[in-house]
C-alpha cells in the first residue's frame, strides 16, 4: 500500500507528451512549473527524436547539412548555431562530423544506429540535468515515462535524475492523489520498441490499479489513449505505410487501446492523461473519468499541454494550452 500525503489542498498539474527530441519543448515543459505555476509536472512518453543529422566539417572550415530537405551552409559560429538550433527544434539530433565519418554513417546502418543512440542519450542526459537544476529547491517533481517510440536505453538515464522521477509501471503519490503510469502502446504499423498485445496491456494495468487505495481519486498517466474515445483518431495506413484514402481524402480511424479503455471503464479514476496520437487533441468523458490528450506540435517548437486543477475528489478545471 502507498501512504498518501495528508492534505486537502488542490493540485495544479501540468501534463505534456510526445516531445520527440525537441529541446525547446522539454525546456518549456520544465519551465511550466514556474510559469503557470504547477505543483507537479507529468510527461507522458515519446521523449526521443527519430533522426540523426550529420553536420559535415568541410575542408575550407565551413559546415554543411541537409535539414528537412534543404542544404544549409554555415561559415560562422553564429550560422553553425542556427543550423544546430533548426535541427534540434524539429526533434532531430545534430552531430558534427568530418566527411569520412558522414560517409560511414550514410552507408553503414549499424554504425549509424550506434551514433544515433549515443547522441540521443547524451541529449537526454542534458535534459535531465536541466530539470534537476531548475526544480532543485522546490517541491515540484517531473514525473516522466518513456513512450512506445523510446529505446530501452533511456530508462537508466531517467532513473539517474533527482527531480525527475522515472515512474513507468509504478504508482506515485502526487498531492492527495495516487498516480499510475504506463508507457506502452498497443500494436502499431511501425513496430516500435514498447508495444504489447491488448490482453497484456490490460493485465499489466490491472495489476497496478488493483493496488490503489482510492481508485476514484486516482490519476492514470498512460501513453496510449483509450480506443474510440476521440482522443485516438489518426489517419489509416496500409502495409506499405501509405495513407489509405476514401473519397479522395485520408481515412481516419480509431487507433487507441481497448485494454486501456477497459481499465478506465472498470476503475473510473478521476483523471486519465494520454498522448501518442498527436493530431487528436481534446478532452472527453468516459463515465466519471475526465480523459485528456493535449496533442503534440513538437516540430514547430510549440509545446502542447494541459493544466489541470484537481480537488481531492473532483476535477475543478482543465485548460489545453500551447506555447
Amino acid at each position: 500500500m502507498f501512504k498518501r500525503r495528508q492534505t486537502e489542498k488542490n493540485l495544479r498539474l501540468f501534463y505534456a507528451g510526445d516531445v520527440h527530441g525537441s529541446r525547446v519543448c522539454w525546456k518549456k515543459f520544465v519551465n511550466a512549473a514556474a510559469h503557470y505555476p504547477a505543483d507537479a509536472l507529468v510527461m507522458g512518453g515519446d521523449l526521443t527524436g527519430k533522426a540523426l543529422v550529420p553536420i559535415v566539417r568541410e575542408g575550407d572550415g565551413s559546415y554543411s547539412a541537409e535539414v528537412i530537405g534543404e542544404r544549409r551552409l554555415a561559415r560562422t559560429a553564429e550560422e553553425l548555431d542556427e543550423i544546430q538550433g533548426a535541427i534540434a527544434t524539429n526533434g532531430m539530433y545534430p552531430l558534427i562530423v568530418d566527411r569520412d565519418e558522414a560517409q560511414l554513417i550514410a552507408r553503414d546502418s549499424s554504425h549509424r544506429a550506434e551514433a544515433f543512440e549515443r547522441v540521443l542519450l547524451d541529449e537526454l542526459r542534458l535534459w535531465v540535468e536541466f530539470a534537476d537544476e531548475r526544480l532543485a529547491g522546490t517541491d515540484t517533481r517531473a514525473y516522466v515515462i518513456p513512450g512506445n517510440d523510446d529505446p530501452w536505453s533511456v530508462d537508466a538515464v531517467l532513473e539517474a535524475g533527482t527531480s525527475v522521477d522515472a515512474c513507468d509501471e509504478a504508482i506515485r503519490i502526487v498531492g492527495p492523489h495516487e498516480m499510475v503510469s504506463f508507457g506502452y502502446a498497443n500494436r502499431t504499423p511501425w513496430d516500435t520498441p514498447r508495444e504489447l498485445d491488448e490482453d497484456e496491456i490490460y493485465s499489466r494495468l490491472k495489476v497496478l490499479v488493483d493496488q490503489l487505495e482510492t481508485p476514484e481519486s486516482a490519476i492514470l498517466n498512460i501513453h496510449v489513449p483509450p480506443r474510440d474515445s476521440s482522443l485516438d483518431t489518426a489517419f489509416e495506413v496500409d502495409e506499405e505505410l501509405r495513407y489509405v484514402t476514401k473519397g479522395g481524402r485520408p481515412h481516419e480511424v480509431p487507433t487507441g487501446s481497448s485494454g486501456v479503455r477497459q481499465i478506465i471503464e472498470e476503475t473510473q479514476p478521476l483523471l486519465s492523461l494520454h498522448g501518442h496520437i498527436h493530431e487528436s487533441k481534446g478532452v472527453t468523458q468516459i463515465g466519471r473519468t475526465v480523459a485528456i490528450n493535449p496533442g503534440s506540435d513538437y516540430g514547430s517548437g510549440h509545446l502542447d499541454g494541459c493544466l489541470v486543477h484537481l480537488a481531492p475528489t473532483r476535477v475543478v478545471n482543465k485548460y489545453l494550452v500551447s506555447g
